[in-house]
């Protein structure tokens, strides 16, 4: 499945989260992003020069967020941005955070 051909679909509450097994195969898809201990949440680290170039990538991230209508949690540093992906309402991973994870790794060189 190419993630990057997908469009975000809003989640019902009462929908399960992914199995480890199917996010351990998005996971493969998307290079740089990890799990959590609990297999919840996919995290991925950008380290930049400085200040003003990680506001830059993040912004972009905000966009491409805004665009598939399902928001990261972003955590700013000096020159690093940490990016979480969930789905609240299934309480764990869905194929939007896979999708939104490639679609944010295309923002920089691998």
């Amino acid at each position: 499945m190419d993630l990057l051909s997908k469009k975000c679909v809003a989640c019902e509450g009462g929908t399960p989260p992914l199995a480890q097994e199917e996010a351990g195969e998005y996971l493969k898809q998307t290079p740089g992003w990890q799990t959590d201990e609990g297999v919840k949440k996919i995290s991925r680290e950008f380290n930049f020069r400085d200040f003003a170039e990680a506001m830059k990538f993040v912004n972009k991230v905000a966009e491409i967020a805004e665009s598939e209508s399902h928001h990261p949690d972003v955590h700013i540093f000096y020159g690093r941005v940490v990016v979480e992906l969930w789905t609240h309402a299934v309480s764990g991973l869905s194929l939007n955070d896979f999708i939104l994870a490639a679609k944010i790794n295309t923002l920089l060189p691998l």
